[in-house]
């Protein structure tokens, strides 16, 4: 009882996971009532934002009561309580900190009135009040007020250098069971030496004059080859594409994770596997989600919902062009690739615009996926029907969001919750292959 805490919560929070008032153990939860006034704001819309204000509201019917209000209302057993707390006063401090009256100072204002409060009542059962919020300012504002301030951590991963990166290299490796790789096409993984290895991770093994690459099929208990193959036009320029496009093209594997820095081909080998496999999947879908510029909402922009999101697809359409750029202007392949376009067997879109879409039997490739939150990649992978392929690719480095960062971003989640898992597969790309003038940009600057 001693470590008991109360968390008050932020309004983004709220907005990254409307279940997190159930993820804080045996501690005491309150909403400002300032937040609520700002989940108003937000509960119409198609964005996922707007999914998560609604549902959290829902959330809060199925508890209302005049306790919440007062002493607070049980979450359930084993957990704490939930308060709404009304607007305060604020302090002297505040008034010379802070000039203006907004929702941000409004939160601090609760959060100071209650440690205060808890201070003079000398409560033994709270050690803390502590703010949670996603946005850093915020919580550098209530620190120099001397309140305690996180962020939210519970779907965030232990640490970024201890992510999972699906290519394991293994230098000095035996020459004699290369050699047995490439004779038998296999090895049962107990003749392999290979230590712990998960289902679908890949190796580059080295030996003293040789290599392979391979991968662990876990229903078969075998470390199989990975040969070099070009697919739809694209040829793999290193070990670790001829690797991705291995697990893209596997039909055994129905759900992958992509990370690597700008110009490593990611998004580019996911559509070229994709287009390769068009006989098997009656749909190929590229979606990225919309992060808007700066102040700037789309809905501000000029056109139709297709010209508002043509800029953000923009990435999308020049990897099919390379594709495209791939084949003769006449061959079959160039054909078939306008022929699904006009069918819509081809669609690219923004994710916001898949609502309502069967995903039944398509290949699905997420970009900029780290840019979606850990509930969101949830919510897309539950709505796969069978015979459906999820490909998610991005940057956990390169972070548009406001409110997410290498931890806490969806796409590094996936990774972290899936691995080891025998319909899973993680790859992570290192060499830039776009051109020597963008590698050295992504290296130096």
């Amino acid at each position: 009882m001693g470590n008991k805490k109360i968390f008050i919560l932020d309004t983004n929070v709220i907005l990254h996971d409307h279940r997190c008032i159930h993820n804080f153990e045996n501690n005491d939860v309150v909403i400002p009532i300032t937040v609520l006034e700002e989940l108003d704001k937000f509960k119409k819309g198609n964005d996922p934002i707007n999914f998560q204000a609604r549902q959290f509201v829902r959330e809060l019917d199925e508890l209302v009561g005049d306790e919440l209000f007062n002493s607070g209302r049980s979450l359930g057993e084993g957990k704490g309580k939930l308060k709404i707390e009304l607007g305060k006063e604020f302090s002297a401090e505040m008034k010379t900190s802070f000039a203006e009256n907004i929702p941000d100072h409004r939160i601090i204002a609760i959060a100071l009135w209650i440690q205060k409060e808890n201070e003079k009542a000398k409560k033994p059962p709270y050690s803390n009040i502590v703010l949670v919020s996603k946005d850093i300012n915020l919580r550098m504002k209530a620190k120099s007020l001397h309140l305690e301030a996180e962020d939210y951590r519970n779907d965030k991963v232990e640490k970024v250098e201890d992510l999972y990166y699906g290519v394991r290299n293994i230098d000095d490796f035996n020459t004699a069971i290369i050699n047995e790789i490439y004779e038998n096409k296999s090895i049962p993984v107990e003749e392999s030496t290979i230590e712990k290895p998960r289902a679908n991770e890949y190796y580059i093994l080295k030996g003293a004059n040789s290599s392979v690459l391979a991968r662990y099929n876990a229903a078969q208990q075998k470390i199989e080859e990975v040969d070099k193959v070009t697919t739809y036009g694209i040829k793999p320029r290193n070990a670790e594409q001829t690797l991705c496009l291995d697990a893209l093209l596997n039909p055994d594997i129905k759900l992958i994770s992509i990370t690597g820095k700008a110009g490593t081909g990611k998004t580019l080998l996911a559509l070229a596997a994709a287009l390769q496999q068009n006989h098997i999947y009656d749909q190929i879908m590229l979606a990225r989600p919309i992060v808007a510029l700066s102040n700037k909402d789309i809905g501000f922009l000029p056109g139709d919902a297709e010209e508002k999101v043509a800029p953000y697809m923009a990435p999308l359409f020049d990897n099919l062009s390379v594709i495209r750029r791939s084949f003769n202007i006449n061959s079959q392949e160039h054909a078939k690739i306008d022929e699904m376009q006009k069918q819509e067997r081809l669609i690219i879109t923004a994710l916001a615009f898949i609502r309502g879409r069967s995903l039944s039997n398509s290949f699905f490739i997420i970009d900029e996926a780290q840019n979606l939150t850990p509930h969101e990649v949830k919510t897309i992978i539950t709505r796969a029907g069978e015979g459906t392929k999820m490909i998610f690719t991005g940057d956990i480095h390169q972070i548009d969001s406001p409110y997410l960062d290498e931890k806490s971003n969806g796409l590094a989640y996936l990774t972290s919750k899936m691995k080891g898992q025998e319909i899973f597969a993680h790859l992570n790309l290192v060499k830039g292959e776009r051109s020597k003038l963008a590698e050295m940009a992504s290296n130096l600057l």
